[in-house]
């Protein structure tokens, strides 16, 4: 659970830039690829974290100017991509302005719960890791290299001249 709003920021800022560098990744072509024909595409699931910001901050009632969660998924990543960027700063420019240090532990209505500040804060950023997670499965099927996150990706291990773990 976060304590102070600077270190929330501080992740969420490699966060987000890692979220942007895999979008910046995907193709075109690649925003349809699903794991089954029910299943979600990656377009979907991108375009999912965008317009999380704004569903998920303003259920904890700080009001977020980005895409509601209602609007079509785009159909070029530049889109995606321009509407994240559009959304982090947005974000980085409301949180500060609508809660404070001292008020992260503060109890707020979240989801049919009750959850802190701080830890609607975690929930938020543990929210995009799962689905960016399942982007990276969906881009390895469609044939798209993935860069690591939290460490080398395969093709990293080879160019760095290592054998990636099996």
């Amino acid at each position: 659970m976060y304590r102070k709003i600077e270190d929330f920021q501080r992740v969420w800022g490699y966060e987000a830039s890692e979220t942007l560098r895999l979008f910046k990744d995907l193709t075109d072509e690649s925003l349809n690829q699903k794991v089954y024909e029910d299943g979600r595409s990656l377009g979907f699931l991108a375009w999912h974290i965008v317009t999380t910001i704004e569903e998920f901050f303003g259920s904890a009632g700080i009001k977020i100017e980005s895409v509601k969660p209602d609007v079509e998924v785009p159909k070029t990543v530049a889109e995606i991509v321009s509407e994240f960027e559009n959304a982090i700063s947005a974000l980085n420019e409301e949180l500060p302005k609508n809660w404070k240090d001292e008020n992260l532990t503060d109890e707020i209505p979240m989801y049919g719960e009750t959850w802190t500040k701080g830890f609607t804060l975690t929930c938020f950023l543990m929210h995009a890791a799962h689905h960016r997670g399942q982007i990276t499965v969906l881009m390895r099927q469609a044939g798209l290299k993935v860069h690591g996150v939290y460490g080398p990706g395969k093709e990293e291990w080879t160019e760095m001249g290592m054998a990636a773990l099996p």
